[in-house]
């Protein structure tokens, strides 16, 4: 009785819990926005001033309507000349520059459409020799757009760790280290994500005849990450 209430309390647990986290870090970030806004709102575009209750969600709202016209704005003529002498005004103060530029990188990274995704999985020897890792292969590029000896053909790579494959390492790798494999990037994901246990053939289970299940959620965050 007592294993069955444990394995029902765990069970639950894997449930609720993340729900609930899930929940409570939406609710704080609409909040954020609401104590941030709310309070530049003039009463007669604000619903709390007609309401008798305090209506969520609203400086979310307004902050993704400003981003959005703040955009269309920044897209034309007089907004990107506007922007032009802003950064100007930034490039001249030492410590803002670089924080600024650094930002703008990340984001500019972050929400490019002209980045790839994954296109071929490989295998590398990591993190000596006769021992493999997979990697998977973002673009192919020279080493002279590193800022080395140009020349040399060169494999931009992401080694995934596991079972959370969103960290892991970018390898800078020449053609002839890498072996390429014949799977698909989705295959080469299911392979790492299950630490092994599922492999590109993906034969069943020879005990129960049932295939081990891969978190589906993990596979897409792999696949969806850009490359440069």
């Amino acid at each position: 009785m007592l294993r069955k209430l444990r394995t029902y309390f765990l069970a639950g647990l894997v449930v609720v819990a993340p729900l609930g986290i899930t929940m409570w870090l939406t609710w704080w970030f609409v909040s954020l926005f609401d104590r941030w806004i709310k309070p530049f709102l003039p009463a007669v575009y604000n619903p709390d001033t007609y309401l008798s209750f305090s209506v969520p969600g609203v400086g979310l709202v307004v902050t993704l309507f400003l981003i959005t016209v703040t955009g269309a704005l920044a897209a034309n003529l007089v907004g990107k000349t506007v922007l032009g002498y802003w950064e100007g005004f930034l490039d001249r103060m030492p410590v803002v520059r670089s924080l600024y530029r650094g930002i703008k990188q990340i984001f500019q990274t972050a929400v490019s459409q002209s980045g790839s995704n994954f296109k071929q999985v490989g295998m590398i020897e990591y993190p000596r020799k006769g021992v493999h890792v997979v990697v998977f292969i973002a673009r192919e590029l020279d080493s002279g757009e590193l800022g080395r000896e140009p020349g040399t053909k060169l494999y931009s790579a992401f080694m995934p760790t596991t079972p959370n494959p969103t960290s892991g390492f970018l390898f800078f790798l020449k053609k002839e280290e890498v072996t390429i494999l014949d799977i698909t990037v989705e295959e080469g994901a299911k392979l790492v994500i299950s630490a092994g246990l599922v492999t590109p053939a993906d034969a069943p289970d020879p005990e129960n005849g049932k295939t081990t299940q891969v978190d589906e959620k993990q596979i897409k965050e792999l696949l969806n990450t850009k490359a440069k």
